[in-house]
């Protein structure tokens, strides 16, 4: 089954908006949280969407695939760097990780600008 990766990022977009207006302290702090652990500082962005990336196939979350991959293509990294990235969260991840990490593979190919 191939999963339309932009549109159940549209999807999902619209309840995380419901849950921002049924519970906006909460995600609030989640915002700052992420903000927080994103910028820059000893590793760059990118590594770290990477990183988001590799944990997400590791703890199986098709969302967290979704919403890393398009960041981390937004942050530069490249079809290489995401693949390497992939070995290390399936090195780490096993056999169910195999199976998600060619879930990012797919999005990829649809997120990702066309050459």
């Amino acid at each position: 089954m191939k999963t339309n990766w932009p549109e159940m990022m549209k999807d999902l977009g619209v309840s995380l908006k419901d849950l921002r207006a049924g519970a906006p302290d909460v995600m609030k702090g989640f915002s700052a949280m992420a903000q927080a652990a994103l910028a820059p500082k000893a590793l760059d962005t990118k590594t770290k969407e990477l990183i988001s990336l590799a944990i997400a196939v590791a703890i199986r979350c098709d969302d967290c695939i979704a919403f890393h991959t398009k960041a981390a293509i937004e942050q530069g990294a490249t079809r290489d760097e995401v693949m390497e990235t992939l070995g290390m969260a399936v090195y780490m991840g096993a056999g169910p990780s195999v199976m998600y990490a060619a879930h990012v593979a797919e999005a990829y190919g649809q997120l990702a600008p066309k050459a």
